[in-house]
């Protein structure tokens, strides 16, 4: 076993700390986010001299940055274009009952989240779902939970769907067609998995929704919404349409065309650049970057191939499934799947692990009502329509949906 320098323990007590305010989502007593203490971090590092700022630069993994910025900007579109609560109404508006209308809302917020982000189709859904169940005398809890793990679930489908996949196709250099062949099926079977067990699980109030007496289900102002505009969903549609067939067929580096569709879509009489950039989460592109920064650091002090090295010996190999598998799951829920699919990418190659991974640490995203941004987005939306969702709600539904749809993932992978 080498010896550690100072300045290794002074970065593994850097380390130490971001991670900390990963799993606590900030630090005691600062007034800090994950995105702040990851910067922090990154300052620290750099401050301490452990890496230099050009070695710190070249640490970031430029391509993935530049993809999830590329479709910040393309959901930016859509939604200023109304097309998410349009797409919303539409479904709403379809004679189904409470079953049909369950199937037919989680399979489309599975498949928008698999092409425009999962967090961007829960922030524009989850108010006119809400508004729907009110007008129809539904109880909105099984609607509102559907759409955030069918949101999950669906963003694992392809290699765009949500930050971590963007990062493991970027650093694993996976075909995106390759990618969705190996994903759509477990994807597929948990969205369905996810309907049966709203329609015939044991949900809180969902047996008493039929007998609720209209004064009883909760009553708010709808929020606004943007209108609907035909010619900015069209430029939008036609800009993610060439994208995946770019990405299905050609070889052209996926950031690079993401950044021309970007580009495209930034060139507008209707939306100013500044309105649409906006809505860019730079805050998860600041997490992003602090986190390639500090992970680089603690790598170059050869503590984490140690004990990569020393769980070999003993027969465990992150690159296997079982093993992956509890991984993922497990940090994914410790510190978000984010920062999760960061630590382990080191010690991953080939295609299985990188679906495996990008399934796993997705779905894990519904075992917890923190285990994603999106379930949060949700709950707090759905706080301002006054429907009220806690914990215990979630995971009578996340609870069972993840364990179910992980063993799917087990069965149709390995």
């Amino acid at each position: 076993m080498p010896e550690h320098s100072r300045l290794d323990w002074g970065i593994v007590a850097i380390f130490v700390l971001v991670y900390l305010g990963m799993i606590l989502g900030g630090l005691p007593r600062l007034k800090l986010n994950r995105p702040g203490v990851a910067l922090l971090g990154a300052i620290a590092v750099i401050g301490l001299g452990a890496t230099t700022t050009e070695d710190a630069a070249r640490a970031v993994d430029l391509p993935t940055i530049l993809l999830l910025f590329s479709f910040m900007v393309v959901s930016a579109q859509m939604r200023l274009g109304g097309f998410y609560t349009a797409v919303t109404q539409r479904v709403a508006a379809l004679p189904l009952g409470r079953s049909g209308l369950l199937g037919a809302l989680i399979a489309v917020s599975g498949l928008l989240s698999a092409i425009f982000s999962n967090d961007i189709i829960c922030l524009a859904m989850t108010p006119v779902v809400a508004q729907l169940c009110q007008q129809r005398r539904l109880n909105p809890v099984p609607f509102l939970l559907g759409l955030a793990c069918a949101a999950n679930i669906g963003s694992a489908a392809t290699l765009i769907g949500n930050p971590q996949n963007m990062l493991i196709g970027s650093v694993l250099q996976l075909p995106f067609g390759a990618y969705v062949r190996q994903a759509w099926l477990p994807v597929a079977l948990s969205l369905l998995l996810l309907w049966a067990w709203l329609v015939w699980g044991p949900q809180p109030g969902v047996a008493a929704t039929a007998a609720a007496a209209p004064g009883q289900l909760p009553e708010a102002e709808p929020l606004p919404t943007p209108p609907f505009d035909a010619w900015q969903t069209t430029k939008g549609l036609t800009v993610a349409t060439a994208l995946l067939l770019v990405f299905l067929f050609t070889d052209w580096p996926r950031e690079v065309a993401a950044l021309v569709g970007a580009g495209v879509l930034l060139l507008s009489r209707r939306f100013h650049s500044s309105h649409v950039m906006g809505f860019v989460d730079w805050e998860l592109l600041v997490l992003f970057i602090g986190l390639f920064v500090v992970n680089h650091a603690f790598a170059g002090t050869g503590l984490a191939g140690q004990a990569v090295a020393a769980l070999a010996a003993q027969g465990v190999h992150l690159n296997e499934p079982g093993p992956l598998l509890v991984a993922g799951v497990g940090l994914s829920n410790l510190v978000s799947n984010v920062p999760a699919v960061m630590l382990l990418l080191p010690h991953l190659q080939g295609m299985s692990a990188g679906v495996m991974l990008a399934l796993v640490s997705t779905f894990a995203g519904n075992l917890l009502l923190v285990g994603s941004i999106a379930n949060l987005i949700v709950v707090d939306l759905a706080q301002k329509s006054g429907v009220a969702i806690d914990w215990r709600a979630h995971a009578r539904v996340g609870l069972p949906v993840t364990l179910l749809t992980l063993l799917l993932v087990w069965l149709t992978l390995v």
